[in-house]
């Protein structure tokens, strides 16, 4: 048996398998809520989201493997990569729904915020797990946070300067979910926690745009019962609470023709991508969202199996970053659609229409694989290149 043989056969399948049904089922959902929106020309965007996974599916093999160790060498040029897209988005970049954050090449739009989430992973587990080896300096706790977060701050303030407030707050849970499975000691992250909590106010008043805070306060007059303009700022919150609720338990429906169907008042183009989540729970209900939450609940907990039997601390940050990611866009996703979080250009991974994200997603995803390929391989199956002085690549 060939080696490559040997770390297909041994993959996560049920990591794999959770995956491609999320996949499937997010297909459907979009050609569901696309399928009668021929004016807009959006009915076909669910045979461009078969195509980006397949390409998805490419990337995800390669990064399953192929030893993720190639970060150690591959990981710094790939952040400086996704860094360097942003900036240039920030000059010339396409500005979409008040949001400066794409590039259009060719024919596509590509979304580089989400190459820098990819690449501030690899960094900040290269970081945590490498750096105290270099020098006897990079042994204090406090020193590696600071240069850890100096790591995660950049791409987070040059997302959030594009005006994607979405894609910048969800990498907050990425960086303390990776500075906890970094051990770095708690007073430490108290400190950082109480320090974040105090400047919330600030970040509110004179970091928010007039329009978020809009949504914000449009979503707690909702919540207290307070008469609201559904024609207006709380248009999106009022009609996806109406597609879900009338769902029911058991749903209208694939491709419902009931008379009174809501996902037809929800904007197309968020309608298959920040609010799919609506047009799911309307036509297979309650049970259809338990069933897409369950397969996601899965899919965590394997990856963290796989964090478990990982063979080195390398191999527990990825995964515990790409951990956090899931679960910051799967809760803030899910919690706007049902109106306990504020409406914020948030997709859900694997179910929502979009090429950049799924993509990366799917990478994300084998590297995860790759960390249980090679679990029990030993460190010499890569070779040292010429003229890298780092001791130790576990």
């Amino acid at each position: 048996m060939t080696p490559l043989l040997r770390k297909f056969l041994g993959m996560n399948w049920i990591l794999f398998a959770t995956m491609a049904g999320l996949l499937i089922f997010g297909v459907f959902a979009i050609y569901s809520a696309c399928w009668m929106r021929q004016a807009e020309g959006l009915d076909d965007k669910w045979r461009d989201q078969i195509i980006f996974i397949v390409i998805g599916l490419v990337v995800f093999f390669a990064a399953s493997l192929i030893d993720y160790r190639w970060v150690n060498w591959i990981g710094i040029p790939f952040y400086l990569f996704g860094i360097g897209l942003l900036v240039y988005t920030m000059v010339a970049g396409q500005e979409i729904y008040g949001q400066k954050g794409w590039l259009r090449i060719g024919g596509f739009q590509f979304q580089p915020s989400q190459v820098a989430i990819a690449g501030g992973i690899i960094v900040m587990a290269l970081i945590l797990s490498h750096l105290h080896r270099l020098h006897p300096i990079f042994r204090n706790h406090f020193l590696r946070l600071i240069i850890a977060g100096l790591a995660g701050g950049i791409p987070f303030l040059l997302v959030l300067a594009t005006g994607d407030f979405g894609s910048a707050i969800v990498w907050l849970p990425v960086i303390g979910a990776m500075v906890i499975v970094g051990s770095i000691p708690f007073r430490y992250l108290i400190v950082i926690l109480l320090c974040g909590t105090m400047l919330l106010p600030y970040a509110y008043f004179f970091g928010l745009k007039d329009y978020q805070k809009k949504r914000i306060t449009v979503q707690i007059d909702m919540l207290m019962g307070r008469k609201v303009d559904t024609l207006g700022a709380a248009y999106s919150a009022h009609y996806n609470l109406l597609a879900i609720g009338s769902g029911g338990f058991a749903g209208k429906g694939f491709k419902s023709t009931d008379t009174i169907n809501y996902k037809k008042f929800i904007s197309p183009n968020t309608a298959i991508n920040d609010f799919v989540f609506a047009v799911l729970a309307e036509e297979h209900g309650f049970r259809g969202a338990i069933l897409m939450l369950s397969g996601f609940l899965l899919m965590l907990l394997q990856c963290l199996f796989v964090a478990f039997y990982s063979r080195d601390m390398l191999g527990r940050l990825i995964v515990a970053g790409v951990v956090g990611l899931f679960f910051a866009h799967i809760f803030q996703n899910v919690g706007m659609n049902l109106l306990i979080m504020p409406i914020t250009g948030i997709p859900l991974p694997l179910i929502s229409y979009g090429g950049t994200f799924v993509i990366i997603i799917m990478f994300l995803l084998g590297l995860v694989q790759s960390v249980w390929v090679h679990r029990g391989l030993e460190e010499t199956v890569i070779e040292k290149p010429k003229g890298l002085e780092i001791d130790h690549l576990s």
